[in-house]
């Protein structure tokens, strides 16, 4: 298994884990890890799905956290990142052909590895891109997930240059002229700390950093113009009132002030939208949440704790899910 997760010193996994990989949409491969909480009876499993650019070794402090509540962790790499097979011949560009095809990699994963290999009742927690997947999923869930929180899902794009109004055309402009696998723009994986619109926290910036350049195959560049065109199209359609109201699993919205790459706006918008889902606004922190500075980290980790098992004195969603 230590030659499938990569393994740091400062960055060491949970106790109990197995490692592998299944083979996803179009049998595209992809890496999986299952981490088992020492605590008996559990109280469950957690999907944890990624953000764009990650990998699940980023996730190791996060994934003992919830190992601590008495939750099993199953997650895996978004395909064409982290320890899954890239998708071009370039390997650095971010891409992905559909959304859909995100989504059918969770549902092979849910049925091929997690309900044969977890414990029940599944929760889903999601970050980011991993959350858009998990919103336009949901639909088809509710039979399987109990409950879901999203951490600064995607349901919008901050651009530093230009308003998404006009990335929209674009997008699709480069997809339909034959661009859709050109990179849109430069490689900003070594951003530096100051200024970073992801974390507060110097100390897990540095980890994520560390870990990076000790791993660079785990790493990825900017998007191509079809990610941006597909995730951008699956933004606004599960924006819309008549998505979400298909989507029964009650679910928690964790919403970062100051998100620097979803507005905070949109994520609010998306609130009042949603019937199963109740906001929870998490002031002064920045996109990565489970990433951020202790103050707002547990924060999250404190609603998640509250509200994940359901079975006694969870968060009571009736008052949103009604």
């Amino acid at each position: 298994m230590d030659d499938i997760l990569h393994l740091t010193p400062d960055n060491p996994p949970p106790a109990n884990y197995s490692a592998g990989y299944f083979n996803g949409y179009k049998g595209v491969r992809l890496r999986y890890a299952i981490f088992r909480s020492e605590i008996s009876p559990s109280k469950g499993t957690v999907v944890l799905m990624q953000g764009r650019n990650e990998c699940i070794e980023k996730y190791f402090e996060t994934i003992r956290d919830l190992n601590a509540m008495g939750l099993w962790v199953a997650t895996f790499d978004l395909r064409g990142q982290g320890g899954s097979d890239r998708l071009l011949k370039k390997k650095r560009k971010g891409h992905v052909g559909r959304l859909s095809h995100y989504e059918r990699d969770l549902e092979i994963f849910l049925e091929q590895i997690v309900l044969p290999d977890t414990r029940l009742p599944f929760f889903l927690v999601a970050h980011s891109t991993g959350a858009l997947v998990a919103l336009s999923a949901a639909p088809r869930l509710s039979n399987r997930i109990s409950r879901m929180a999203l951490a600064a899902p995607y349901v919008g794009l901050r651009h530093e240059r230009l308003p998404v109004g006009l990335i929209r055309p674009i997008a699709a402009l480069a997809c339909w002229t034959g661009f859709g696998s050109a990179s849109t723009g430069g490689d900003r994986s070594q951003r530096p700390f100051e200024g970073n619109p992801l974390t507060s926290s110097a100390e897990r910036f540095a980890r994520a950093a560390r870990l990076m350049e000790a791993h660079p195959e785990l790493t990825i560049g900017a998007p191509t113009f079809r990610w941006l065109h597909e995730t951008l199209k699956g933004a606004r359609r599960v924006s819309q009132q008549e998505h979400l109201t298909n989507i029964t699993i009650p679910t928690l919205l964790l919403a970062p002030v100051l998100d620097g790459v979803i507005p905070y706006a949109a994520q609010e918008e998306l609130s009042r939208n949603f019937r199963a889902g109740q906001l929870v606004t998490i002031n002064g922190a920045r996109h990565e949440l489970f990433f951020e500075r202790d103050i707002y980290r547990a924060q999250a980790l404190a609603a998640i704790e509250a509200f994940m098992p359901g079975l006694d004195g969870g968060m009571d969603l009736s008052e949103t899910a009604a």
